[in-house]
């Protein structure tokens, strides 16, 4: 992909960027490891009165962020606006908690034959952050506000098509009064990604994306042993037993699968309901699936707006007509509108069987798979039956049957009784091919920093 922004309403090229040279890169290297030095020397003080100030500028130009955001992927302004605060949130609590998160932890020294002995956690160094374009501030941020909080520094790789933001996060922690190099953006191309990674100066890597760009950078991670984390795909379940408040079930439902116009990696996507409320939960799901106003992502009254990618759109399309082709009922919307830009209307499609690939893809759009299922076991079974294991929502009143799918359904997270959605206090991560590692709360701070076991004689 070229790197621009290009307008998803109606497919528009606003503004080209040219990727860095090898030069380039060289230079932003050479700074990262100046400002590894720079940030690891700085107490937890220091690195906290700078990620505050960052979420204060966040909040005094949030309108601005948002309509940046919303003009290169086509999210509603309502949710850039939120996204954009959700970010400064997470400053806040890393800056708060990062000391605690990150103090000595003492153990019994006696058991070790030792005078004192803890474990202390330290930064490893430069993190190449290889992100995604649907929440391009927030899973940038994410990584981001633990990092420097332990002292790595950040090296962006972002997706193509939002460059404006991620030239924006650089200058926002420039800004905020960071060292020089503590997080640099790099305008680079898919193909310049290897040399970056196998470089000695970069220590370790995360990426949030697509499993085909997990695995790559995986096999490169692996070959330098590199230390990587990854949040991939996934296929959410959203099971509806019995004892549901059906009609609360299906209104989240809708925000559930249609959040960030369908395109979230946790958004809920097959919908696997018990035969006892079958009918009801499906009549009211796709009369609110159908009833959602799809437009111009800047009217704050628009509530699904087009696909961030031609690419993606296209995708979307070629998965429904083909559950269509094999037989699937389209019970919503199904086609795409013959009209400039990247839209597609929220979909319902029902009597999905396992040789449809929606069976077994996720479908980054605003298209819900709907499943019957006639008991507990069947439901569990067809939420478990994919590759993916990053989200899971459950629908029960009733607190045995609660404790069970707890135990029950394989995901990186269970939400009882509400929609998955991410917590800077939370850990966030997946299993199988939704990826490893978890990004958030304690555990994700400590992921990019070495456990020093210290034994004192």
């Amino acid at each position: 992909m070229p790197i621009a922004t290009i307008d998803p309403t109606d497919g528009r090229v606003l503004k080209n960027f040219d990727p860095l040279t090898d030069a380039q890169i060289e230079e932003r290297l050479a700074r990262a490891v100046d400002g590894f030095a720079a940030l690891r020397s700085a107490t937890f003080e220091q690195r906290a009165s700078w990620l505050r100030a960052a979420a204060d500028i966040l909040d005094a130009e949030r309108d601005e962020i948002a309509r940046t955001m919303t003009v290169e992927m086509g999210k509603t302004l309502p949710a850039a606006k939120a996204e954009v605060a959700k970010c400064a949130v997470a400053c806040r609590y890393y800056a708060k908690n990062a000391p605690a998160f990150l103090a000595d932890e003492a153990t019994d020294p006696a058991a070790v034959k030792a005078r004192q002995a803890y474990v202390r956690y330290q930064p490893l160094g430069p993190v190449l952050a290889v992100m995604p374009w649907n929440f391009p501030l927030w899973q940038a941020m994410r990584f981001a506000a633990p990092a420097l909080m332990a002292g790595n520094v950040g090296l962006l790789k972002h997706a193509s098509n939002v460059p404006q933001t991620a030239l924006f996060m650089e200058q926002l922690f420039s800004r905020a009064g960071f060292p020089e190099g503590a997080f640099q953006t790099l305008l680079i191309g898919s193909d310049q990604v290897e040399a970056v990674l196998s470089d000695k100066r970069v220590v370790a890597a995360t990426l949030t994306g697509s499993e085909g760009a997990g695995r790559s950078i995986a096999a490169i991670a692996g070959r330098e042993l590199k230390k990587t984390v990854l949040e991939l795909g996934g296929s959410d379940p959203f099971v509806v037993l019995p004892s549901a408040d059906v009609a609360k079930a299906a209104a989240v439902a809708v925000t559930a699968r249609c959040q960030n116009n369908g395109q979230s990696c946790i958004a809920a996507k097959r919908f696997i309901v018990h035969t006892d409320v079958y009918d009801a939960f499906a009549a009211a799901f796709v009369d609110r699936m159908a009833a959602l106003t799809v437009g111009d992502p800047m009217d704050e009254k628009t509530d699904v707006g087009p696909l961030a990618t031609e690419q993606g759109r296209t995708d979307v399309e070629e998965l429904v007509q083909d559950a269509k082709d094999q037989g699937a009922t389209v019970l919503c919307g199904g086609t795409a509108p013959d009209q400039p830009g990247w839209w597609y209307p929220p979909t319902v499609v029902a009597d999905l069987t396992p040789e449809m690939r929606m069976y077994r893809e996720e479908v980054f759009g605003p298209v819900a798979g709907l499943y019957r299922a006639s008991s507990y076991e069947e439901a569990i079974e067809i939420a478990n039956g994919t590759d993916f294991g990053l989200g899971s929502n459950v629908w029960t009143t009733d607190p045995a049957e609660q404790e069970r799918a707890v135990n029950d359904l394989e995901a990186g997270a269970v939400f009882v009784n509400g929609m998955v959605t991410s917590y800077p206090e939370l850990p966030f991560g997946g299993i199988k091919t939704s990826g490893y590692g978890r990004e958030l709360s304690a555990q994700g701070i400590r992921e990019f920093c070495n456990v020093k076991t210290v034994w004192v004689s």
